[in-house]
């Protein structure tokens, strides 16, 4: 991402190219989220005309100086560039631009033509850039809260050393502080701290003035050496944590060393552990911390699982078993109601299967109740046969009446689950009379 150097050179190659030119056009994106503050039409109007007197910058804000207010202000953010049609600007892995891509490209937020043909861009891929149209830009926010400018306006040691003295935070986290120091980001920060041997997390406080003196002194070493070349990365040396920083982990290594990664600042910071060690205190502190969290994680899983428990009151919903499953289980008792749901589901039962299913039944019921009738009917059978003996009758009609009435009284007691009363008796009796 554009830092220091990436600005510097942005700034250097506008004052080499553009500066006392006379602006005859210009473009400006219809996109709110980067153009702050101002319509694309009045931004426009207040460009043309105006010739360039000169480019600043502070920290990692750069603004062009007009003959005459306001002057148009880049806050550069994640992929901010600026791009000179025909002249090699440094470029960046996310912000650059193919030579090929139309011009001027797509993600243009800013385009200007100068009077003598030379043309350029500020362009911004992700769009976490800001352009202004300032009247003073270095009396407003986001310049005017900036601490002082790490290349412009080096520090001594005596203040560097009295300012870190009373920073009770991590030493990485203090450098990407723009209030602190404006214009050290996330991987200028690794590099000067990797030279200086300083842990991301030691505390600011508890360096050392020998400590102080060093930092002090890489900060100084590795923006001058960045900003000689342009800020292009390859030419780098080769003994710099930066050309390693973005490996995965287990596969980056600087000078045959391992590379481990943490969070310092709230980003992601490369470090080398065999070099970069933290103090005693500041140690002992880390260890408990970890462990802390250690804790912290594992009584989360524990909640967690809790969590994923029936709580009380509720029943949890479990699948019934198929009813093969479930008969093969119960060795013949009744399926269950969900079982019962799906045989009303069914077709009903032709006529036949219930009649089956009907005489099944009659003949369950006569052989529980089998003998009992079968003495009683024999006694009645005989009763009506003395009966019949004694009135002298042999008419085939009454015989045939009186086995009717017999039949009928079986039918019934059997039907019933009795066995037949006197009162069936009774009635063949006065039927035989």
């Amino acid at each position: 991402m554009p830092e220091l150097p990436e600005v510097e050179a942005a700034r250097r190659a506008i004052e080499e190219h553009c500066v006392g030119k006379k602006i005859v056009k210009s473009v400006v994106a219809n996109d709110s989220k980067v153009i702050d503050g101002v319509s694309p039409t009045d931004f426009e109007a207040s460009l043309t005309g105006k010739t360039i007197v000169a480019s600043h910058r502070k920290g990692k804000n750069m603004w062009l100086q007009l003959d005459s207010p306001p002057f148009p202000s880049f806050q550069f953010g994640m992929t901010g560039a600026i791009y000179i049609k025909g002249i090699a600007v440094t470029k960046y892995k996310r912000s650059a631009v193919k030579d090929t891509d139309e011009w001027p490209s797509k993600y243009s937020k800013l385009f200007i033509e100068l009077d003598d043909g030379l043309e350029f861009s500020f362009t911004d891929k992700r769009r976490f850039a800001k352009v202004r149209l300032l009247d003073n830009p270095v009396s407003v926010p986001p310049i005017s809260e900036l601490g002082p400018d790490a290349l412009l306006e080096p520090m001594t040691v005596d203040e560097f050393y009295n300012s870190l003295s009373k920073k009770k935070i991590g030493i990485k986290a203090l450098l990407l502080d723009q209030s602190f120091i404006s214009g050290i980001g996330n991987w200028m920060a690794d590099e000067v701290l990797y030279q200086a041997r300083i842990h991301p997390l030691e505390t600011a406080s508890s360096l050392s003035k020998e400590s102080c003196v060093t930092l002090l002194k890489c900060i100084n070493e590795v923006i001058e050496e960045a900003v000689e070349v342009g800020a292009d990365s390859s030419q780098f040396p080769s003994n710099w944590i930066f050309h390693s920083r973005e490996k995965k982990p287990g596969k980056a290594f600087v000078d045959g060393k391992k590379i481990e990664f943490i969070t310092a600042g709230g980003r992601t910071s490369a470090y080398v552990p065999e070099l970069q060690k933290l103090s005693g205190n500041q140690a002992r502190k880390v260890v408990v911390e970890s462990s802390n969290n250690i804790e912290e994680s594992s009584n989360e899983e524990a909640t967690d699982s809790r969590k994923s428990k029936v709580p009380r009151g509720r029943k949890a919903t479990v699948k019934k078993p198929s009813s093969k499953r479930k008969s093969k289980e119960s060795n013949g008792e009744s399926n269950s109601d969900e079982d019962d749901d799906k045989s009303l589901r069914k077709e009903p039962p032709s006529r036949s299967k219930s009649k089956e299913r009907n005489e099944n039944d009659d003949q369950k019921k006569k052989s529980r109740g089998k003998k009992t009738p079968t003495k009683r009917i024999s006694e009645e059978s005989d009763d009506e046969d003395d009966v019949d003996n004694a009135s002298g009758s042999g008419d085939d009609d009454e015989e045939d009446h009186k086995v009717m009435s017999k039949k009928r009284g079986k039918v019934g007691s059997l039907l019933k689950g009795k066995v037949g009363s006197g009162r069936n008796g009774r009635q063949q009796k006065r039927v035989a009379k």
